[in-house]
């Protein structure tokens, strides 16, 4: 039986060829690196005598030594420097390419952490503030279309309520409600500017807190008699149970509290209702319950009463002259407090804001 020949390993032989070369190199080293040493210390001994000669080997053979060590750290920081650049200059590319997107609006960038070399917790951050940054402009644009519907729907029908009182032959019962809308818009207006102004100066904290102590029993009080035309209006029972409470707030401030509290209370209780205000002290905290027995509000809604220019019923709302800020300047003065609100509603029973406060004496 005829034997096949192997053939050669090209591989084996590339790999044998290899190990001669860099066992070769090493020889190269060492023997260039201790006559390195033996040539220094030749040197040096020109200047301090040269000593025992087996003294002066060994002198020689440590400063051998020491250069191969030497040859060997700058030869490693070498290669680092030259096969990682390219890594390195690329995940910092992709960062950098990701923040001139950011700077320029672009904020639907996402990184993979894991492409970012070293830089994994530097490309978390760059996500999480494209993120945060996409929301804001999302509620941006969102308030500005809310903002632009409030204004044009009480523009519109003053201009067309103003273009009806131009006609001539109107009668004076006609003229006077055309008169009477113009003058509602013109206050929903009002108010909406109003309002505007002023979440947006708590925004920005222009409006400092002025704290004194205060009656807020005595406050809730006067702030449910202020109203007492509307909900007398509609034949409502109001019913108040207020502990006597001295508290450290911004009385101004709170007053608007109760006042935007109180007008919904009123606004959305249907005829013969009942209103309840209630006020007790515990532990250094006043809670103010204001509950109502209204339509009551769904639950999918009631996480979202807070929001700006958020409506339950965008329609019955808008015949009512509501703008959607009132429920927000309510949560942002009582956490300017280190209070919090919240509230409880059921369909068909009615609807309880609750306001705890801090401050109390």
């Amino acid at each position: 039986m005829k034997k096949e020949k192997k053939q050669p390993d090209r591989n084996h032989k590339h790999s044998t060829w290899s190990v001669i070369w860099r066992m070769a190199l090493v020889l190269c080293v060492l023997c260039l690196t201790f006559a390195a040493g033996y040539g220094v210390t030749s040197l040096i001994y020109r200047f301090t005598g040269r000593p025992a000669e087996l003294l002066a080997h060994v002198l020689s053979g440590i400063a051998g030594i020491l250069l191969l060590f030497s040859v060997i750290g700058i030869s490693r920081i070498i290669i680092s420097r030259t096969k990682m650049p390219d890594r390195h200059n690329s995940a910092y590319n992709r960062l950098l390419e990701a923040l001139q997107q950011i700077s320029q609006g672009n904020f639907d960038v996402i990184l993979d952490p894991k492409d970012a070399d070293s830089h994994h917790e530097f490309a978390e951050a760059i996500n999480e503030m494209a993120k945060n940054l996409g929301s804001l402009e999302t509620m941006r644009q969102d308030f500005i279309s809310n903002v632009s519907h409030e204004i044009q729907s009480p523009l519109t029908s003053i201009g067309g309520f103003a273009e009806l009182l131009q006609k001539d032959g109107l009668p004076i019962e006609e003229r006077r409600h055309y008169a009477a809308v113009i003058e509602a818009e013109s206050k929903r207006l009002s108010s909406l500017s109003e309002n505007l102004l002023k979440l947006s100066s708590l925004d920005n904290n222009k409006i400092p807190l002025n704290k004194i102590d205060f009656r807020l029993d005595k406050q809730l009080e006067a702030v449910t008699l202020t109203l007492e035309p509307q909900w007398s209006a509609k034949n409502l029972t109001v019913e108040a149970d207020l502990q006597k409470c001295i508290l450290c707030g911004d009385e101004d401030l709170l007053s608007q509290v109760w006042i935007n509290l109180l007008h919904n209370a009123v606004k959305f209780t249907p005829t013969g209702g009942q209103i309840t205000i209630a006020l007790t002290g515990n532990g250094g905290r006043a809670v103010i319950r204001i509950s109502d027995t209204g339509a009551g509000i769904e639950p999918e809604d009631q996480i979202h009463i807070f929001e700006r220019f958020y409506k339950t019923d965008k329609a019955r709302d808008r015949s009512l002259g509501g703008n959607g800020l009132g429920l927000s300047l309510v949560k942002k003065i009582v956490e300017l407090h280190g209070g919090s609100v919240s509230v409880k509603s059921e369909i068909g029973k009615g609807t309880a804001f609750e306001i705890s406060l801090p401050g109390l004496h």
